[in-house]
C-alpha cells in the first residue's frame, strides 16, 4: 500500500524528471511543470506539519529510512562527483577479465584536493541502472578497487570511497570468477593503504559489497542512508522466510544512521536537506563536501603506518563484547 510519503517521493522524482527534459530539449513545458510544483509543495506542507504535530511521533521508523535510501532521484555517486570535484578521470578495466559498470573510478580533484575515487553507480534511468546492475559489482569491479588502491598508494593519493550498493552480484558468473575471493582482496588491501582513506555511505551499504571498499580511517554515513551485514529483505528471507518482513528485519538491524552513530560504527553522520538528499541534489552535495574535506585534512597529518595503524585498530575495535 503506497504512503504518503511514498506519494510525495513520486511527485517530486516526476517534476524532476520533467524538469530535466525541459532543461535537455528547450521544450516549454511550464503547462505540466507549474501545477505539479504546486502540488509538491501542497503535499510538503503537509507533510512538515504532520512532521511537527506533538501527537506524532519525531522519530523516522528504520523503514522510512530504508525506503529513503531508495528514493527515485536520490542523488548518486556521479551526482555528487558532477557537483564536488574537477578533473575526474574515470580508470576502466580490471587488466585480468574485463571493466565493470557497478564499481567505478579514478583520480580527481575533491573540492581542489587530488583523490583517488572509488564509486558504487547505481545509475539514474532504468536503463543505466541494468547496465550498472543497480550498483552490485562483478568480481572485476573489486579487482579494479584494488587497481586504483594500487595506484592512489603510488601516487600518495587519498581515498574517498562513495558506497551505495545493497550487495555484490549474487550471479552465477560471479561466483565462477571468484567473487568471495575478489572482496576479499579488497578488504585486505585497503586495511594496507598508507594513504588516508574516507568512505560515505550515500544510500545503501549492503553487505560484504559495501565493506570491499569501506575500510577506511573515517567512515560516515549520510542521513537517511542505512548500512548493515545484509539487507531488511535479505535477513526477512532467512530468519522468517518472508521478505514482506524486511520492515520487521530493519528494526531488529539497527541500521539507520543514529543506530551507527550509537554503536561506533560510523564517526560522523552527514546531515541531508529536509526530506531527504532529493529533494535538493545541490544542498545535499554542499552538506557532505566539507565534511569528507575535513576528516581529509584530520587524517592528512597522520604517517602512513600512523594510518595503517588507526585503520586496523578502528575495525579490529568493532563488536567488542563483554561478559557479565
Amino acid at each position: 500500500m503506497s504512503t504518503f510519503s511514498d506519494t510525495v517521493r513520486e511527485l517530486e522524482a516526476r517534476l524532476r524528471d520533467l524538469e530535466a527534459t525541459a532543461r535537455k530539449t528547450g521544450q516549454n513545458l511550464d503547462t505540466i511543470i507549474s501545477p505539479l510544483r504546486a502540488e509538491v509543495e501542497k503535499y510538503r506542507a503537509q507533510q512538515s506539519k504532520t512532521e511537527a504535530s506533538p501527537s506524532e511521533s519525531t522519530e523516522t521508523p528504520r523503514w522510512e529510512r530504508v525506503k529513503l535510501a531508495r528514493t527515485p532521484g536520490r542523488p548518486t555517486a556521479l551526482d555528487y562527483v558532477e557537483r564536488l570535484c574537477t578533473e575526474f578521470h574515470e580508470l576502466h578495466g580490471d587488466r585480468k577479465f574485463g571493466d565493470d559498470p557497478a564499481l567505478i573510478g579514478g583520480p580527481a580533484r575533491w573540492q581542489g584536493r587530488p583523490v583517488m575515487l572509488l564509486l558504487q553507480q547505481k545509475g539514474r534511468d532504468t536503463k543505466s541502472k541494468i547496465k550498472r546492475r543497480f550498483g552490485s559489482a562483478n568480481p572485476e569491479g573489486y579487482r579494479k578497487a584494488v587497481r586504483l588502491m594500487n595506484l592512489a598508494d603510488r601516487f600518495g593519493l587519498p581515498v574517498v570511497s562513495l558506497i551505495d550498493t545493497q550487495g555484490a552480484y549474487p550471479g552465477l558468473e560471479a561466483e565462477e570468477r571468484g567473487q568471495g575471493w575478489a572482496i576479499a582482496e579488497s578488504i585486505l588491501r585497503m586495511v594496507q593503504l598508507r594513504v588516508p582513506a574516507v568512505c560515505v555511505v550515500i544510500g545503501e551499504g549492503g553487505s560484504g559489497g559495501a565493506l570491499a571498499v569501506g575500510v577506511g580511517n573515517r567512515v560516515l554515513i549520510q542521513e537517511n542512508a542505512w548500512y548493515s551485514v545484509i539487507s531488511p529483505e535479505g535477513a526477512a528471507s532467512i530468519i522468517w522466510k518472508d521478505a514482506t518482513k524486511a520492515p520487521l528485519a530493519a528494526e531488529a538491524l539497527k541500521l539507520t544512521a543514529p543506530d551507527l552513530l550509537e554503536l561506533g560504527i560510523v564517526e560522523e553522520v552527514v546531515p541531508e536537506p529536509a526530506g531527504g538528499a532529493h529533494t535538493d541534489m545541490d544542498l545535499a552535495a554542499e552538506l557532505l563536501g566539507p565534511v569528507i574535506s575535513r576528516h581529509l585534512d584530520e587524517l592528512g597529518k597522520l604517517s602512513p603506518e600512523e594510518l595503517k595503524a588507526q585503520r586496523a585498530a578502528r575495525f579490529r575495535a568493532l563488536g567488542a563484547f563483554t561478559e557479565s
